[in-house]
C-alpha cells in the first residue's frame, strides 16, 4: 500500500538519454492482426474482454483502504462510497495477515498499523455495518489467512440474512506469490495450495457471484521485477493453481469462470497498456491449449489493477498525482475490469482522507472528462502497442518454458529460481537510478533541497490497547465448549481430506478467532521457514 521511497543523490549534469529504436511495419512480422487481435470481447480477448468495454459499463472505481479499528475503517468505507467509490477494496493489518489476534504477543506493535484489525465475526460486523452486502462488492487482500477471512464474510451474511447467491467480490488467496514477493505465509507451499484449492470448491459451490481467487502480479512487480516478468511469474502461478483445482476433481470450464487477476500500472504508459493486453492474449490460449477450457468466460482474463507504490517518492510528493493519473491511464487503456489509484502521500505513510479524495477524483476525471472510455481499445493497430504486445507476449512464452522446463512454478520457487530473477531485477534497476540512467524527476533530476511537508495519518497507539481489550473481551462471551469442538473440527478436517471451509465457517460462528483457527491449522500443517520448502 505505501510505495518505496527513491533516495537517490541528484547528479548536477543529466546524462544524455538515447532515443528509442524507430519502430516501422516491418518490425511487426511476427504481429498477425486476424490471429492476434480479433474483435473485441472474442478470442484471443487482445481488445478486451467484452465487446463494448466501458461503453457500457465502466470500470469499478476501488479505493484500497483499512487502519485501525474496525469502527474506523467503515467510517472512511462509508465516506468513500458517499465520494462515488463502485467497490470496497480491504486493507488488513500484519496480524490479521499472518494469523495471529491482537493480544498475541507477536502483534505487539503491528495492531491497525498497515490496515485493519479483524479478530472476530464481531469486528466483521463493526467492519461492514450500515454496507449493504449484496449490493457492494468487496475485494479483500488477504492470502495465508484468507479461507479464514471470506468464513467470516460469509458468517456475516448469514447473520444479517443475506443469501450466499447475492455476494460479490474477490478474496485474494494468491499464497505462491508470498514465498516469493511479499512474505505473509504461514503454511509450506503444497498445504497451502490445498487451502486455495477448498476455497475454489467452496466458491463453486456456494459464492456463485465470488473471485475465489486474485492472482497478483502487483506484489511481484513491487519486488523489482519487470513487466515481463511480472506477467510471466503471475501467470506460472496461476497456471499451478489450475492443474491444482483439476487434480482435486474440479472443472475448469466451471471454476475458471471466476479466476481473477491482479497487476500493478507502472510510468512507462505504451508498455503497460502492452502488457495488460499481452496477458490476456495468452491466458485466452494457456486456458484453451493447455487446459483444454472452452466455455469463453473461463479463457477471458480478468483483472484488476493498482497504480504502483513502488514508483512514488518522498520527495516532491506532489508528483505523485501526476505518476498516479498517467499510470491509471494506462490500466484503463489496458482494459483494466476495476482500478485503485494510489494516493500521492502513501511515500510517507497512510493516504489521509483528502488524498483518497484526490486519487478516486482521478479515476472520476479519467471517466468522465477524457473521452478514453468512450472507445473499445482506442490503441488497437498503433505500431508501437502492437509491437510491444508481441514482444512481451514472446518474452513472457519464453519464461513461462524456461519454468515448465524446473518442473513448474512450485519448483521454481523452491529452487529459488524466481526470487533470484526478481532480485536482480530489482537491483539493476536501483542500479541504473543511481547512475542516473534511469531519471526518478525530484529525486535524480530536477531535485530541490525543500523536505516533503504532507502529514500522513498517524494511528494513535491507544488504538493497539483498545483492540487487545476487545478480543479479550470477546473470548469471555462466547460458549467456550462449542468454539473448542469447532476448532477441533477444523484440525481434524485437515488431518483429513474434506474440504475446510464449512468447518472454519462454523468455528467463525461459534466465536472462534482469525488467531485460533489459524493455530488449529497450524497444529497440522506446521509453518513454513524461509529456506525451508517442503
Amino acid at each position: 500500500m505505501t510505495g518505496r521511497t527513491q533516495s537517490t543523490r541528484a547528479r548536477s549534469t543529466p546524462p544524455a538519454r538515447s532515443a528509442p529504436a524507430a519502430i516501422r511495419p516491418r518490425d511487426l512480422a511476427a504481429w498477425d492482426p486476424d490471429r492476434d487481435l480479433g474483435a473485441p470481447g472474442e478470442f484471443p480477448y487482445t481488445r478486451g474482454i467484452h465487446a463494448e468495454m466501458y461503453r457500457r459499463r465502466l470500470w469499478t472505481m476501488r479505493q484500497y483502504a483499512g487502519y485501525g479499528t474496525a469502527i474506523e475503517s467503515n467510517a472512511r468505507y462509508r465516506y468513500l462510497l458517499d465520494q462515488g467509490v463502485t467497490g470496497l477494496s480491504v486493507a488488513f493489518d500484519l496480524p490479521t495477515q499472518i494469523g495471529y489476534d491482537s493480544d498475541h504477543a507477536m502483534a505487539a506493535g503491528e495492531v491497525g498499523r498497515v490496515g485493519v484489525a479483524i479478530d472476530s465475526l464481531d469486528d466483521m460486523q463493526d467492519l461492514f455495518d450500515g454496507i449493504p452486502l449484496d449490493r457492494i462488492t468487496t475485494s479483500m487482500t488477504i492470502n495465508a489467512t484468507a479461507c479464514i477471512l471470506l468464513a467470516l464474510y460469509v458468517a456475516l451474511a448469514r447473520r444479517r440474512g443475506v443469501s450466499l447467491n447475492q455476494l460479490g467480490g474477490t478474496v485474494q488467496n494468491d499464497i505462491l506469490k508470498e514465498y516469493v514477493a511479499r512474505g505473509t505465509y504461514i503454511f509450506p507451499p503444497r498445504a497451502s495450495l490445498r487451502l486455495v484449492t477448498d476455497v475454489f470448491a467452496y466458491c463453486a459451490d456456494e459464492l456463485p457471484r465470488w473471485h475465489a481467487i486474485s492472482i497478483s502480479g502487483y506484489h511481484i512487480r513491487e519486488a523489482g521485477a519487470t513487466a515481463a516478468q511480472e506477467v510471466a511469474f503471475t501467470l506460472a502461478n496461476a497456471v499451478a493453481y489450475v492443474e491444482s483445482a483439476v487434480a482435486a476433481g474440479l472443472d475448469v470450464n466451471r471454476f475458471g469462470q471466476r479466476l481473477s487477476f491482479f497487476f500493478a500500472a507502472h510510468n512507462d504508459v505504451l508498455e503497460e497498456v502492452a502488457k495488460f493486453r499481452a496477458a490476456r492474449r495468452l491466458w485466452a490460449r494457456m486456458m484453451r491449449d493447455r487446459f483444454g477450457a472452452t466455455n469463453p468466460a473461463a479463457q477471458q482474463l480478468r483483472f484488476h489493477t493498482q497504480t504502483a507504490g513502488s514508483t512514488l517518492t518522498a520527495q516532491q510528493p506532489d508528483n505523485n498525482a501526476v505518476r498516479v493519473a498517467l499510470q491509471a491511464l494506462a490500466a484503463v487503456l489496458g482494459g483494466t475490469q476495476s482500478l485503485h489509484c494510489n494516493g500521492r502521500d502513501e511515500a510517507l505513510g497512510l493516504p489521509t482522507e483528502e488524498s483518497a479524495r484526490l486519487a478516486l477524483r482521478t479515476q472520476q476525471i479519467l471517466a468522465e472528462e477524457t473521452g478514453v472510455a468512450n472507445t473499445v481499445d482506442p490503441v488497437a493497430g498503433a505500431y508501437a502497442v502492437e509491437h510491444q504486445t508481441s514482444a512481451l507476449e514472446m518474452d513472457v512464452s519464453k519464461m513461462l518454458d524456461a519454468i515448465d522446463e524446473q518442473g513448474g512454478t512450485l519448483a521454481a520457487i523452491e529452487a529459488g529460481t524466481v526470487q533470484r530473477e526478481i532480485h536482480e531485477s530489482a537491483y539493476r534497476e536501483q542500479q541504473a537510478i543511481e547512475r542516473g540512467e534511469q531519471v526518478v524527476v525530484g529525486v535524480n533530476r530536477f531535485a530541490d533541497a525543500h523536505a516533503a511537508t504532507i502529514a500522513g495519518l498517524e494511528i494513535d497507539p491507544a488504538i493497539e490497547r483498545a483492540q487487545v481489550e476487545r478480543v479479550r473481551r470477546h473470548r469471555t462471551r462466547r460458549d467456550d465448549r462449542a468454539c473448542r469442538d469447532a476448532l477441533e473440527a477444523v484440525s481434524g478436517a485437515a488431518r483429513g481430506a474434506a474440504n475446510l471451509m464449512p468447518p472454519i465457517v462454523a468455528a467463525v460462528e461459534a466465536g472462534a478467532t482469525v488467531g485460533e483457527v489459524a493455530d488449529a491449522l497450524r497444529a497440522v500443517f506446521g509453518e513454513h521457514r524461509e529456506g525451508g520448502f517442503e
